[in-house]
């Protein structure tokens, strides 16, 4: 009986996931007659599909990194503050991922356009108005607006798990609040650490909706490149193919997970 309780489940993924995974495997090791080839995977050496890789991987490492920096410090404040202002902390930074992906972008776009919101304020002041849409520097900063809870969560979840008497013990023996949390609570956090990396730098390496509205066509990562090839140039085999390449990262990140965070402590709740 306890086996028919999983069957929706089972479904699902077969539905879900292996099927569609498979489908993507046969058009990545097919070409256009059905013959089979290894020239689609072969492909993103390219330089026209390296150069997208490349720099999709500098754009996502460096939102990882700005991700980071903000939510290391802000976890650590979400573990010392009361539990009302913890709350209301935790709402204010899940309430925008209830709205859809894309109007939320497309709200930095209007913010940041030649003419937008952010320019008209600052010009009214007296100030230089800023040019970053169309630029990868507009991009960085919609990956992280939109990708930042993913790394906050985990790592406030890290945070809240350290028991409080290592840390009072730590005090005791003499260490400052540098030491601790360089020494204490920056190690034991590395589980929320890994996943929050992990839950934002493959988003933003895959991602294509953020650089086609930020980017403004002007910034090509090979999120886009795939995009393009099934929507544009109706060559399934080849986006296969490069979709093939991306998955080599989730599968890394799914290990690098299994490998830091065995127990789930890096869970986003």
């Amino acid at each position: 009986m306890k086996k028919l309780y999983s069957a929706p489940f089972i479904a699902f993924i077969l539905i879900g996931t292996i099927i569609p995974t498979c489908v993507v495997a046969y058009y990545g090791f097919t070409s256009r007659d059905g013959g089979f080839t290894f020239d689609n995977i072969a492909a993103i050496a390219t330089a026209e599909h390296a150069k997208a890789l490349c720099l999709s991987l500098l754009l996502s490492f460096a939102a990882t990194l700005i991700c980071f920096m903000i939510a290391f410090p802000l976890g650590v404040i979400l573990r010392n503050s009361k539990l009302g202002q913890k709350r209301f902390i935790i709402f204010l930074f899940i309430l925008p991922m209830w709205m859809n992906f894309v109007l939320r972008t497309m709200a930095w776009q209007v913010l940041l356009e030649k003419h937008g919101v952010i320019n008209m304020m600052l010009e009214s002041i007296g100030l230089p108005g800023l040019s970053i849409i169309n630029t990868p520097a507009a991009v960085i900063l919609g990956m992280v607006y939109d990708y930042l809870p993913f790394m906050v969560l985990p790592i406030y979840n890290s945070l809240s798990r350290i028991d409080e008497s290592v840390i009072e013990a730590a005090y005791d023996l003499g260490a400052d609040k540098s030491l601790v949390l360089r020494k204490i609570m920056l190690p034991l956090s590395v589980p929320g650490i890994v996943s929050g990396i992990t839950m934002v730098f493959v988003p933003s390496l895959t991602t294509f909706a953020i650089s086609n509205m930020l980017g403004g066509g002007k910034v090509n990562l090979i999120g886009n490149i795939i995009e393009q090839e099934f929507t544009t140039s109706s060559n399934w085999n080849l986006g296969s193919g490069l979709s093939l390449i991306m998955m080599v990262f989730i599968v890394l990140s799914m290990a690098l997970i299994s490998r830091f965070d065995k127990n789930g402590e890096g869970n986003l709740l």
